[in-house]
């Protein structure tokens, strides 16, 4: 009898850079960082106050920028207003609210919200190239001239990647904009964030769950080392195309589970590997939509054979993030302790 892991699968959408005197070096030197340390910029975030747009704008606002915050939320809008943003209320399926949102800004950043996986008739390749056209449609109507993209580890890959196929098809339309447009594509690494349902299962069963062998690497990242990046980028002078990964620690997942189940009392936490077809059928029978479950366990293949990551090897950051799993490990045991 096959056996039914869709209880134990986690379900991570639903909550997945002349000599002159030395004093008068000094002078201008100091002269020259307080002009840098004093250059605002006007800029419009998408994402609203979530795992990364939250700590994006409160770290532009911090240093002295003019940050307006799209949200489709308008419970978000005193909360946005609180941190010393504006808000722009509206969705960015209207592209003339998003041309709105990006008039007059210096730079943009843009993402895809993320969807409903449980939702039977989303097509979710036609939702991520609707949201690319959006934008660039609205890009191209305002003359914004800087544009930070949050993309994805896998972007590089028109097929093979599952669910992330459509970050390839956003990355691509932005890049079809005229060449004056700078254009950074974030690319980070999968969320710490997507292990939390797991919870469920180390406590039910002792172990975690997918169809990923147990010895292979995984690169993980936060929220909030991303938030930093796109920070630093989207204020840093840029030109052409250019694409950043963000990643916060590698680890295997037996490294993984041994840190975790340090941390919620279960040193004996097991990582169990199953099948792409049993990945598939679990999420299907926890009421994942059939198309999007077969491009989620199709996802985390390319990461079991390595195909997902063949890009970033050769792109590694330079310095990864600070947030590490140990830290991560924490906000797993709160999780844990609450069920």
């Amino acid at each position: 009898m096959k056996k039914n892991y869709g209880p134990y699968i986690s379900l991570q959408q639903r909550y997945i850079r002349l000599q002159v005197p030395v004093c008068f070096c000094r002078v201008l030197l100091s002269n020259f960082a307080m002009n840098v340390k004093t250059k605002q910029m006007k800029i419009t975030l998408s994402g609203s106050l979530g795992h990364i747009g939250k700590p994006l704008a409160q770290a532009l606002v911090s240093k002295g920028h003019t940050v307006t915050v799209i949200s489709s939320n308008a419970d978000r809008q005193r909360e946005i207003e609180a941190i010393g943003a504006r808000s722009a209320i509206g969705t960015i399926k209207d592209t003339d609210f998003i041309a709105s949102a990006f008039s007059g800004a210096d730079a943009v950043f843009c993402m895809v919200p993320p969807a409903n996986y449980f939702n039977q008739y989303l097509n979710l390749l036609d939702y991520y190239i609707t949201s690319g056209n959006n934008y660039a449609k609205a890009i191209l109507q305002t003359g914004v001239k800087k544009v930070v993209n949050l993309s994805s580890i896998g972007a590089h890959m028109k097929e093979g990647n599952g669910i992330l196929q459509g970050t390839y098809h956003v990355e691509h339309i932005l890049n079809e904009l005229p060449s004056d447009v700078a254009i950074t594509h974030i690319r980070p690494t999968e969320f710490y964030y997507n292990l939390l349902p797991q919870t469920q299962s180390a406590k039910a069963n002792g172990f975690l769950v997918s169809n990923i062998e147990a010895e292979v690497t995984n690169s993980w990242v936060s929220p909030k080392d991303i938030a930093s990046v796109i920070a630093e980028e989207i204020t840093i002078p840029s030109s052409g195309r250019k694409v950043r990964y963000v990643a916060s620690e590698e680890l295997t997942y037996n490294e993984l589970v041994s840190i975790l189940g340090e941390a919620i009392g279960k040193p004996d936490l097991k990582w169990v590997t199953i099948t792409d077809e049993q990945m598939k059928d679990g999420l299907v029978s926890a009421g994942m939509q059939p198309a999007i479950a077969a491009g989620m366990a199709e996802m985390y293949a390319s990461i079991n054979s390595g195909l997902l990551y063949e890009h970033y090897k050769l792109q590694k950051p330079e310095t990864m993030g600070k947030v590490k799993i140990k830290d991560f490990s924490e906000d797993f045991a709160k999780a844990y302790q609450q069920l």
